[in-house]
């Protein structure tokens, strides 16, 4: 076993390496760096507690970093910039497990506990179960498994409060307990499952991005509790670390949508359709060729791009800068507008064009690139919808009244590249498609890029 002195000055270093790490995560230009320093920090962490419990030696460490450096890279070059929402999704749900079965594992193996462990396993047991289901039906909801639509029901809210008031009662009773323990812990995990099935079955695919950073603070909640549990103090500081992120993220995203938590979670955004939004006569499209947008944008001295999910199902990011670098080299100002809940999952538009390597300096935030939209040329909407809809600004009755956008109807004119005439993921109908200076371009959104690049060329 390592000394006590040993073991705590290398969990501080893991610990200042967690919030540096976390610092640089906040710039696209050092998030990399932020995301080696974190892993580092945690991989020294976990050596450094395996070696002082005597579970491991040196040999099977290097062992099991292999094995997990190959099914980590191999991950990362199998799962597509497309999946990377429900990537995200199974790994907080992971979390959330592996959360639950260490505090398990604690309840089975122990004769007695104090109550700050009872108390805490409680916690892991239903923070920690809670997470792992609601992930599985967010991933499947992202990788449209299932039906992207909420799930509502007649009594939903008394259904899931009288869950609720079970879990504090059994939440009780396994604290207090001593001989039925184990089986009210079964009980609350039955609980906790059903609860993650239920809360996020009930929520809009429109608010995923919202769904997703919550239940990553869910996960680190979980671990902060599973850490009280084993008295591990770094798996305390990780888990709050990851938790506070968590929660400030989400009020961010909820910010931008203009929505609080409470109306995310039990408002169902998505299954609410009214005449104005998606049923009333919005007049004729004017679709247009990408020879015929050639000519508009070989003129434009300003363009604007504002991506979406469409970009990220066409995977034309490489496409859409090369573009980008043949406007500027026409004259042209080129600028990313990114929406903060544009995709399906937190800076999702950001990642994209950071693999493409667009300039950082061009990504500019909602409330930067609104107030000179007017002065834009040309606006192009590439597989965007709900973050550019100007229902929000106009229509009391629509599900997204008062909801930020991208205000790209501004712009002088604007090309939609869409597939089809279908609403976005959130299913409400746009009428920035049938406005004067708009231009609908059908069809896949990197096959309209590399024509307009070809155009260009020739």
């Amino acid at each position: 076993m390592l000394s006590t002195i040993v073991q705590n000055s290398v969990y501080i270093v893991s610990a200042f390496l967690f919030i540096i790490g976390l610092k640089k995560l906040g710039s696209p230009v050092t998030a990399r760096r932020g995301n080696q320093l974190s892993a580092l920090g945690m991989l020294i962490a976990i050596v450094v507690t395996l070696l002082d419990q005597g579970i491991m030696d040196y040999q099977s460490i290097a062992i099991g970093i292999a094995i997990g450096t190959v099914i980590g890279v191999g991950g990362a070059r199998i799962v597509a910039m497309t999946a990377m929402p429900e990537m995200v999704a199974i790994l907080n749900g992971f979390g959330g497990a592996s959360s639950l079965l260490l505090a398990w594992a604690v309840t089975i193996t122990s004769y007695s506990m104090t109550f700050l462990q009872s108390f805490t396993i409680v916690l892991s047991l239903l923070i920690g179960g809670l997470t792992f289901t609601g992930s599985l039906i967010a991933w499947a909801k992202l990788s449209e498994k299932i039906s992207s639509k909420p799930m509502q029901y007649r009594g939903q809210n008394i259904i899931n409060g009288a869950l609720l008031i079970a879990a504090v009662v059994l939440s009780v009773l396994f604290v207090l307990s001593s001989d039925m323990a184990i089986n009210y812990g079964y009980a609350l995990i039955g609980i906790a499952l059903l609860l993650g099935v239920l809360s996020v079955m009930s929520i809009g695919g429109g608010d995923m991005p919202v769904v997703i950073s919550l239940l990553n603070s869910y996960s680190g909640l979980a671990a902060c509790a599973a850490g009280f549990v084993i008295q591990n103090m770094l798996l305390i500081v990780a888990g709050a670390l990851v938790g506070a992120s968590g929660l400030i993220l989400t009020n961010i995203m909820c910010k931008a949508m203009n929505r609080s938590l409470k109306n995310v979670l039990f408002s169902g955004f998505g299954s609410v359709k009214t005449a104005s939004s998606s049923e009333d006569e919005q007049g004729d499209i004017s679709p247009i060729t990408a020879q015929d947008a050639y000519y508009i944008l070989e003129s434009a001295q300003s363009v604007v791009f504002v991506p979406g999910y469409g970009m990220a199902v066409a995977q034309a990011q490489h496409a859409v800068k090369e573009l980008g670098q043949i406007l500027e080299a026409n004259g042209a100002d080129v600028n990313y507008a990114i929406h903060p809940v544009a995709g399906r999952m937190p800076g999702h538009m950001n990642v994209l064009l950071a693999e493409a390597d667009v300039p950082y300096d061009q990504l500019k935030e909602m409330d930067d690139i609104n107030p000179t939209m007017s002065t834009v040329d040309v606006c192009i909407v590439i597989g965007a919808n709900d973050v550019v809809n100007p229902d929000a600004n106009d229509k009391e009755d629509s599900p997204i009244y008062g909801m930020p956008i991208i205000d790209v109807y501004n712009a002088k004119t604007v090309f939609v590249l869409k597939r089809s005439m279908n609403p976005g993921f959130a299913g409400i109908q746009n009428p920035l498609f049938f406005k004067e200076n708009t231009r609908m371009v059908f069809g896949d959104a990197k096959d309209t890029i590399s024509s307009l690049v070809a155009e260009f060329k020739a």
